[in-house]
């Protein structure tokens, strides 16, 4: 039987695997305070980044060439989009990251504390 694909979030000594093949990263830029999305998808060990949006831009968060501005929100895609893991800083200072799931956004928080330091993103196996 072959295994089902899933999102493995890890923190420290935590870790927790949600049974998804889609689903979206949010996050607000500390400084400039604009919104970042991204859509990816799992692929056996990879994560796909097949799409991505900014709303805006500022200080050291100017999109990508060949971005495209539709209603104040850059949209691009990347040219290697392939990605084997994320390493997410959190902090309790600023906003958490989202993980959306089926169009039901919740901050990491809801998985994992920030107190468990960086957390990481990576394709895995359901359990």
């Amino acid at each position: 039987m072959a295994a089902l694909a899933a999102l493995c979030l890890v923190a420290g000594s935590l870790q927790i695997s949600l049974p998804v093949t889609q689903f979206t990263l949010r996050w607000q830029h500390s400084i400039e305070k604009i919104e970042w999305a991204e859509d990816y998808e799992v692929a056996g060990p990879w994560l796909h980044l097949s799409q991505a949006r900014i709303r805006g831009s500022g200080a050291g968060m100017d999109p990508p060439e060949g971005a495209t501005l539709v209603h104040g929100v850059w949209n691009y895609r990347l040219a290697d989009p392939w990605r084997r893991e994320m390493v997410l800083a959190r902090s309790e200072f600023v906003p958490d990251y989202e993980l959306c799931i089926d169009g039901v956004c919740q901050r990491l928080t809801h998985w994992l504390p920030i107190a468990a330091g960086a957390t990481t993103v990576r394709a895995c196996e359901a359990r």
